[in-house]
């Protein structure tokens, strides 16, 4: 039961505004305040009338009739705990803290926080991404784990191809599921194969997925209808008992849209199930999007439940955990900082310096070449900013040897590349001493593409700890940066990073280099400050033929990501290549952008006239001579 508060300092929660449940504080001896106090003595006597003592003070919308300043001033009743109000009432959403205010005698103001117990329905577009609940996909070899969750995010990530005999999947691949109303962390696993050979590829892979298992609270057992309850499903159900005893298993039996042809098959496969001993199943098609809703109502009750839990335990306040302004996960990840997307030839470390980065062995290492076939995207914080990283295939060149996942994987490479910010090209130190060449064609391939999209270029040279001897070492230190200068000679200062990923030297370098090239890539320079360069810049540049040569009078930055100029040129001729060439290199000697690709965009001027006529004393203002179509022709009469 709430006591009597003094309306001297009372806070309302309006639910009539948008973001009902910010906290509104009406200070004493304002107009708003001495309005309301009019109403004070007759609002305390209604609601003394009203009142049930079984519920406590009535639902906020059985009192909605009132007058809207009674309102305001009785908003101080929704901030009750919600244990005094019933289920239905509207006040029971989301709001973990709210203050209450007294004035005692002589005038001071004290503020207690009321926790509020947080309540079903749970609006999971609105939960910080941090707090949503964990979902793994769990299942044997080929059997859609990858198909549902392109479904589950809603675009097509992760590499989808008919391999019975072989794993598409290898790596631990994460995103935000959006499943109607809800929304949650999935995690696509590589198949399970309890049978598989120590120190295999499978077995290092259900390694993983056993670590993985460890940090998440539910999963979905996918198994293929159409091949029935096969021996490894039962395997699966085991090894599931024993890692994970403890987790929320939904058993889900996909590609079940060749079964629904009335002849009881269906229901048949369903009987079969039941012998994994999870439950009852459901009949799903991950490429269809059939039984989406029979998932989603399998999977509701259990997400509310675990987020009403770690919100009412959460000791954060409302705004850690809510976001005010209505904003949801697609808004967040719309808004992404830095994405680093690291490439390079097969077997040159790439998993390796992405572990390493992570601290945490997200993604399947080995000496085997070609281990990674997914792009893999994983988050991590760096000096208080957050960095995407993407690891990407080593396949880079796409031949007719190559077909299935490897064609694939060639396919999301680039697409990868197109999407980041920075690029960290990745070279191996043991082969660049052995063929004395830094850069192989693949790599110079990717060098220019990352240039000529506009991307922040960063290389770093892997695999330092391999070279034994003093000499041998600085010898490709000093000959991996004179090769890529003369490769590309139209991007200057390109920072070169030496490092050992196994050993985890150098991966801070790497990181501040990123961040350095990322900031030069997003630079704006005031016009100001480029027209006083200008003029320095013209004075010491050698003109041949001063009146035939043009003359950039005006120079302004259009856009940055990356950095783009325009400049105004007055004269006969354009700029050559030459001229812009040199203008380029004066903006990243001068103001320090070195490393990442400029654009100079030339425009002529043209000269104005003066009283009709030009300085030459043609007239420009000349009317055209007068042109008839065909349709204004007059056909003489015979």
């Amino acid at each position: 039961m709430a006591s009597k508060r003094s309306w001297d300092g009372v806070i309302g929660v309006m639910k009539g505004t948008p973001n009902w449940g910010q906290r509104i504080r009406y200070r004493p001896n304002s107009e708003r305040h001495r309005h309301l106090t009019k109403f004070g003595s007759f609002t305390t006597a209604f609601l003394n009338r009203i009142r049930i003592p079984s519920l406590g003070w009535v639902q906020c919308r059985s009192i909605s009739i009132l007058h809207p300043c009674i309102l305001q001033a009785i908003g101080e009743f929704c901030t009750l705990p919600t244990n005094e109000l019933s289920d239905s009432d509207s006040c029971n959403d989301a709001i973990g803290h709210l203050e209450e205010s007294h004035v005692d005698s002589d005038g001071d103001v004290t503020t207690k926080t009321i926790r509020r117990v947080y309540q079903t329905p749970v609006d999971f577009t609105k939960v910080n991404k941090n707090l949503l609940p964990t979902v793994v996909l769990i299942g044997r070899p080929n059997v859609g784990k990858s198909a549902l969750f392109n479904r589950l995010i809603r675009r097509r990530e992760a590499l989808v191809y008919n391999t019975p005999d072989d794993h598409v999947t290898r790596d631990i691949r994460e995103g935000i599921a959006k499943l109607g109303d809800l929304r949650f962390k999935v995690l696509d696993s590589a198949g399970l194969e309890t049978a598989a050979s120590s120190g295999s590829i499978l077995d290092r892979t259900s390694g993983m997925t056993a670590s993985v298992l460890a940090r998440c609270q539910f999963a979905v057992f996918l198994i293929d209808v159409r091949a029935g309850l096969h021996p490894l499903d039962l395997e699966v159900g085991r090894w599931l008992r024993k890692h994970a005893p403890g987790i929320n298993l939904v058993v889900a039996m996909n590609k079940s849209e060749s079964l629904l042809d009335g002849s009881g098959s269906l229901m048949a496969a369903a009987a079969e199930t039941y012998r994994l001993g999870f439950g009852d199943p459901i009949a799903i098609s991950a490429e269809t999007g059939l039984g989406m809703q029979d998932l989603y109502g399998s999977l509701k009750p259990k997400l509310e439940d675990y987020m009403l839990q770690v919100l009412n335990n959460e000791e954060g306040t409302e705004e850690t955990n809510f976001r005010e302004d209505g904003s949801s996960c697609e808004l967040e990840e719309s808004k992404l900082q830095l994405q680093l997307a690291i490439v390079g030839r097969p077997n040159v470390g790439k998993s390796t310096l992405l572990n390493t980065l992570l601290q945490e062995e997200r993604v399947l290492v080995g000496p085997e070449a070609g281990l990674t076939r997914d792009s893999i995207r994983a988050q991590f914080e760096f000096q208080g900013r957050t960095i995407y990283l993407v690891d990407t295939a080593g396949w880079l060149q796409r031949t007719k040897m190559e077909k299935g996942p490897a064609s694939l994987s060639i396919v999301q490479t680039r697409k990868s590349l197109m999407r980041a910010h920075v690029i960290a090209l990745v070279l191996d130190a043991e082969e660049i001493a052995n063929s004395r060449r830094s850069l192989k064609h693949d790599e110079v391939v990717i060098a220019r593409q990352a240039v000529e999209e506009g991307r922040g270029l960063v290389v770093v040279v892997n695999k330092m700890d391999l070279l034994r001897g003093k000499q041998l070492y600085d010898k490709v230190m000093e000959a991996v940066p004179q090769e890529i200068q003369t490769i590309m000679p139209q991007v200057t200062g390109i920072p070169i990073v030496f490092i050992s990923a196994l050993e985890g030297r150098g991966h801070a370098a790497v990181m501040h280099q990123v961040i350095d090239t990322y900031e030069k890539w997003c630079s704006r320079l005031s016009t100001a400050r480029l027209n006083r360069w200008l003029r320095k810049v013209m004075s010491r540049h050698s003109w041949k033929d001063q009146a035939a040569q043009p003359k950039v009078k005006y120079f302004t930055q259009v856009k940055a990501r990356p950095p783009t100029f325009v400049a105004f040129v007055s004269g006969k001729k354009e700029l050559s290549e030459t001229d812009i060439r040199f203008l380029k290199r004066s903006l990243k000697e001068d103001f320090d952008l070195g490393g990442i690709p400029i654009r100079i965009m030339p425009r002529s001027i043209e000269r104005k006239a003066v009283n009709g006529t030009s300085k030459s004393g043609q007239i420009t203002n000349r009317p055209s001579e007068r042109m008839f179509s065909d349709k204004r022709k007059v056909c003489p009469v015979e």
